[in-house]
């Protein structure tokens, strides 16, 4: 018998529009995946201290501590700080020359703005990230 459990994964969705964390938190859920809901960059920053999750959601325009100072501190925090893959997901146009050098500075993992995507396509991109995609080379290889 295997002894050895397998952590749960988790994820930190850091989102103030209340509708739209409560949809990505139940679509997680429904892969298996654990999820810690927060509004605000500021309780976004101390939580994912303390919790380590294995990806982070972030939306940039927030209350209290917006999305890029929150990613700015958690990169220059520490080692699992500098790594754990953020994805973006802002209503903010990637147009904006500064703002895409800011974020490309920051190494988010995705920059998904919120009109160019569904549900679907963020989970599918959390779900990739975290090793639970299907290996596509496990078809067809001969």
């Amino acid at each position: 018998m295997n002894h050895y459990q397998k952590k749960a994964l988790i994820v930190e969705v850091v989102e103030d529009d209340k509708a739209l964390s409560l949809s990505l938190s139940d679509n997680l859920k429904k892969e298996g995946i654990g999820v810690i809901v927060v509004g605000n960059g500021e309780e976004g920053l101390a939580i994912a201290i303390k919790e380590k999750p294995d990806l982070i959601l972030l939306d940039i325009l927030m209350p209290k501590m917006d999305g890029m100072t929150m990613l700015r501190k958690l990169r220059a925090l520490n080692e699992w700080g500098k790594h754990v893959p953020v994805i973006i997901l802002t209503n903010l146009s990637s147009n904006d020359e500064k703002r895409m050098r800011d974020v490309t500075e920051l190494e988010p993992t995705y920059y998904l703005e919120k009109v160019d995507w569904k549900i679907c396509d963020v989970l599918e991109k959390v779900k990739d990230r975290l090793g639970l995609l299907p290996s596509q080379q496990k078809a067809g290889v001969s």
